[in-house]
């Protein structure tokens, strides 16, 4: 009536096969992710330990101001215009773009 069932042998797979889109997924996400933010990060390094004084900057709160004294952790900013002049003390890892000379003139 009903003839047995057999199973059928499947081909040996490799491994290796097995975990190639694994691994093809990775190589991708480090190209296309990791490097450029360790490129990134690289850079605002190398700018956050080139600060000097009379140097323009833009916090990552958004404050411009020049840098009046450069500490170990903490850099002074000089805020506002001629006579309302304001001094902050920011940490220098709050620096995120450093701008040109002359920049604060022509914001204000």
């Amino acid at each position: 009536m009903i003839s047995p069932a057999f199973a059928q042998t499947s081909a040996a797979q490799d491994p290796f096969l097995s975990f190639l889109p694994l691994i093809l997924m990775f190589v991708v996400l480090y190209f296309l992710m990791i490097r450029p933010q360790m490129k990134r990060a690289k850079e605002h390094k190398t700018l956050v330990e080139n600060l000097k004084k009379n140097d323009e900057v833009i916090t990552s709160s958004g404050v411009v101001g020049k840098v009046t004294r450069v500490e170990a952790s903490y850099i002074t900013l000089e805020i506002g215009e001629n006579d309302s002049k304001l001094q902050v003390l920011v940490q220098r890892q709050a620096v995120q773009t450093l701008l040109p000379k002359g920049s604060l003139k022509e914001l204000s």
